[in-house]
């Protein structure tokens, strides 16, 4: 009897670490088994890390026109301020970065911010001498921030879709306050 007792806990056991690794979707006998990120990281965690690199890159975008053009300073240092907010708010709880300046219209705060390190690569692209059309190519980077958001929302659960969307069409209103609205 107690020999059956053995053997049943042992194939409970094992049934049980077989449907473990078939929920997971991994297996020991998987030789090329990728493992791109800790388990413990999320697919919301890896998106919100996205989401903020991509936002992250548009604010250091903002850092390098307002360096060129401090005189644009007082027309786009709430737009920067709102992107910082929204790099804040689309990082995950844990990746939260400081707040690279407080709002301000002098143009010094805005061109002083240091960029986060994931937007250091964007202030490398050359900024137009143009002031005109600094502001045209940071439409344009707006505009493609806000697309890759909105095609974001088909992977995001519910709750980040809803945030999301909100800067995405915070992008769209930056968008047209960069070109039309400044008519």
């Amino acid at each position: 009897m107690e020999r059956t007792g053995t053997t049943r806990r042992r194939a409970l056991i094992g049934a049980g670490a077989a449907v473990t690794a078939a929920l997971s979707g991994c297996s020991s006998d998987e030789p090329g088994a990728r493992r791109d990120a800790p388990p413990s990281v999320s697919a919301e965690t890896l998106l919100r890390r996205r989401s903020a690199a991509l936002s992250s890159a548009l604010l250091g975008r903002y850092d390098a026109v307002l360096a060129a053009h401090p005189g644009l300073a007082p027309r786009l240092a709430p737009l920067r301020a709102q992107v910082a907010l929204h790099v804040e708010a689309l990082s995950p709880t844990g990746d939260r970065p400081r707040p690279a300046s407080s709002p301000s219209s002098s143009s010094s705060a805005g061109a002083a911010a240091s960029p986060s390190p994931s937007s250091s690569a964007s202030p490398s692209a050359a900024v137009p001498a143009d002031a005109g059309a600094a502001v045209r190519e940071l439409a344009s980077a707006e505009r493609s921030t806000a697309a890759a958001h909105t095609a974001a929302l088909t992977g995001a659960p519910p709750e980040y879709a809803r945030l999301l969307a909100s800067v995405a069409a915070a992008g769209a209103v930056h968008v047209y306050l960069l070109t039309k609205g400044s008519r």
